[in-house]
């Protein structure tokens, strides 16, 4: 879509969603309207209206909240920038000097001469109506300034009066939490130096109880693996935003003379259709990324819930063996192999095979996988070091540490390896350089197991800088191995943003592969990342981290929906447990054009006791739904399955997917669309009406293929 810029209006649009600028200055551009697209003059007249009246005792005129709020134009609020010059030169004041308009983007100079600084907005609405921004601010005086914070800012309107983020903790990442939009600021900051099990993926505001399809919606994410902060901020002055960037510790950027500092870039989406329309948005642009995995996701087998430290090589051939006869195509190598490694306790850093235990190297273990047609993949944690390691002998100070001779508190016994310290990242691109070169390694899995606590370097904070350095080392081993594939593990789902998703192929959701749990996380992860890139695994029986047992239709039900793979010991699995495996991996290869390319939707189930989920092919052709039965349910009899996203002028043929299993169910009888085979229904009556689902038993899914047969005569069942 095309932008115009008249008379100071930049209006950038794309379907269903307009960004209208006043960049008519003299100070900053301010964003008028980010919601529902706008025709040219419509977009106009917003920009330009008149300002809002002014009350008594507060600015007179009304105050502008630009991209960057200011507090020398009267903000009250929290301001974009914070800094100052030895004490001074900590209000800026800028004026709008340059406007770059192309048809997607918008890029605005100001100078500010009483601070001695430039700064450069930069402002992109992406054709999936995801947009980004971002701030570059460089020190035009003469004397150093130092950079406290520089955050973006997006307005959000009055009617936006409930808000939507995320906590959570290891094993149970991704929670959400709702709680009204009121006067102050929800402050949401991560400060364990990397995304963070608690931190939020996302901070979503709305119209009052907007659901996965219903109401409007406008969410940003904050696209940085180090410390950051995502805010929500509503003034008596009925101004209201969100925003966010990096978090900076004290002294992490003093800019001398000429020097520039970049913050992350914000993500905002707006949705006038509930929260399928943001992950819409962001699965669209991720998807259009060149980097973007372009070939089918491959089965996957990781080895840690099979053998944990146990590798065996006879073992693990076997493992192998079983997992190419259920359809598996990748098979990772996990925590184990390297020297000194025979528990968690030691060995983190000496990235070498250990020769006790692969006297022959990995190459055994490497021909017989990729023998039977499958890759290999393998597990690593770069940024950590144990102790008790040769690398921590020979080099303590290549440990992140707040002064020489203190160390941070253990985490997991273990440090944070130094990776802005010049030979530690030239150490471990040596070693991973080497083992990529010497095995036929497609697949690494890069794990980042603890919080950095007192990061510092030469005793100043240093977590940006590290944040920095594992976005370096991550892009030149891509750009020397551009076949393999990298995913980003953090203790399960601690490090997931956009930002290392612009290096790795793969995020892990989690460490837990407990269906029940899983079924949150992904379906909240789901929100922000395409299910292509979630990596989703089918478990054991009994859940390694929670204990709780499940059917295996139910974790594969579960697993299905993301990158699929599997974390269990199959060579224990039953006969009939290895034929519901391969029955099911050989169904999930069918549906992965659908699954990974096709459009996520989620009902708003009425019954919160039973969530509603599917994917619609871009085509509306095809679409997968699953019908979860979390819990039992105050109703004996469930409500309808509406199925949303459906082309409403279509018939659909409604098969069950016996591959993904039968489901248990409790009632006396099922509905009568259940048991008689495929039926065919309109998509206006699915979407609308929708079919009543069996009564299943708890912990229990039940899926359905739809396959478009011809128009709807009728919209009713054939």
């Amino acid at each position: 879509m095309p932008s115009e810029h008249t008379s100071g209006t930049v209006h950038l649009h794309r379907p269903g969603v307009s960004l209208v600028i006043d960049a008519a200055g003299p100070g900053l551009p301010e964003i008028r309207h980010w919601g529902p697209e706008l025709g040219d003059a419509d977009a106009a007249y917003v920009a330009r209206r008149p300002d809002e009246p002014s009350a008594i005792n507060t600015p007179d005129p009304a105050v502008p909240v630009a991209v960057l709020p200011e507090a020398g134009t009267g903000h009250m609020g929290r301001p974009g920038l914070r800094g100052h010059r030895a004490g001074a030169a900590w209000s800026s004041a800028f004026t709008l000097t340059a406007t770059s308009v192309t048809a997607d983007a918008a890029t605005f100079t100001a100078l500010d001469e009483r601070t001695g600084l430039e700064l450069v907005t930069h402002v992109e609405l992406a054709p999936s109506g995801l947009a980004r921004l971002r701030h570059t601010v460089t020190n035009t005086g003469g004397t150093p300034y130092t950079v406290d914070a520089l955050e973006v800012a997006v307005p959000v309107p009055a009617h936006a009066d409930e808000l939507l983020d995320f906590t959570g903790r290891w094993a149970r990442e991704r929670h959400p939490q709702r709680r009204a939009f009121d006067h102050g600021a929800w402050v949401r900051e991560s400060r364990r130096g990397r995304t963070g099990h608690d931190a939020t993926i996302g901070l979503v505001a709305g119209t009052r109880g907007f659901g996965h399809r219903t109401g409007e919606v406008w969410a940003v994410h904050v696209a940085w693996s180090g410390n950051h902060v995502t805010y929500a901020q509503r003034l008596p002055e009925r101004r209201s935003t969100l925003g966010g960037g990096e978090l900076l510790l004290a002294g992490e950027v003093i800019l001398a003379p000429g020097e520039s500092y970049e913050s992350p870039w914000l993500y905002a989406a707006y949705s006038g259709a509930g929260l399928d329309g943001i992950g819409a948005a962001f699965h669209g642009w991720l998807r259009s990324r060149p980097g973007h995995p372009d070939a089918p996701r491959p089965v996957v087998l990781n080895t840690w819930e099979a053998v944990y430290f146990d590798h065996d090589i006879d073992r693990l051939r076997g493992l192998a063996d079983v997992a190419a006869d259920l359809g598996v195509e990748r098979f990772v190598l996990d925590d184990g192999w390297f020297t000194g490694r025979r528990d968690s306790s030691a060995g983190l850093g000496d990235w070498y095979v250990d020769p006790d235990v692969w006297p022959d190297g990995l190459h055994p273990l490497v021909d017989h996988v990729t023998g039977l047609g499958m890759e290999f993949g393998l597990w690593v944690e770069p940024e950590m070091v144990n102790p008790d390691s040769a690398l921590f002998r020979a080099h303590p100070e290549w440990v992140l540490r707040p002064a020489d001779g203190v160390l941070p508190p253990p985490g997991r016994r273990q440090q944070v390896l130094d990776v802005s310290h010049p030979d530690a990242y030239a150490y471990l691109l040596e070693r991973l350089d080497d083992l990529l070169r010497a095995y036929r390694i497609a697949y690494l899995k890069w794990d980042h197991n603890r919080d950095l606590v007192d990061a510092g370097h030469h005793g100043r904070a240093a977590v940006r800088e590290q944040t920095r350095a594992v976005y370096r080392l991550l892009a030149e081993l891509r750009r020397r191995h551009p076949h393999v594939e990298i995913e980003s593990c953090s203790s399960g789902g601690a490090r997931i943003d956009l930002e290392v998703l612009e290096h790795t192929a793969r995020v892990w959701a989690s460490d837990c592969n407990d269906a029940l749990e899983r079924q949150a996380i992904q379906r909240w992860t789901g929100l922000f990342v395409p299910p292509e890139l979630v990596g989703a695994h089918v478990g054991p029986p009994r859940s390694h981290t929670t204990a709780r047992t499940h059917d295996l239709s139910f974790r594969v039900a579960t697993a299905v929906f993301g990158h699929f793979g599997l974390e269990w010991d199959v060579t224990t699995a039953t006969a009939d447990e290895r034929a519901a495996l391969r029955t099911a991996i050989a169904g999930y290869k069918d549906l992965r054009p659908v699954l990974h390319g096709g459009t996520v939707v989620r009902g708003d189930h009425p019954d919160p006791a039973a969530w509603v989920h599917g994917v619609v092919a871009p085509d509306r052709a095809t679409a997968v739904f699953a019908y979860v039965q979390l819990a039992t349910s105050v109703d004996a009899v469930p409500a309808p399955w509406r199925m949303p996203g459906l082309d409403p002028d279509r018939v659909y043929r409604v098969t069950v997917l016996p591959e993904f299993g039968r489901p248990a169910t409790t009632g006396r009888i099922d509905p009568a669309w259940y048991g008689s085979g495929p039926v065919e229904v309109g998509g206006r009556v699915l979407g609308t009406v929708g079919l009543h689902p069996p009564v299943l038993a708890p912990e229990q899914a039940l899926l359905v293929r739809l396959d478009a047969v011809g128009p709807a005569s009728d919209g009713g069942v054939r």
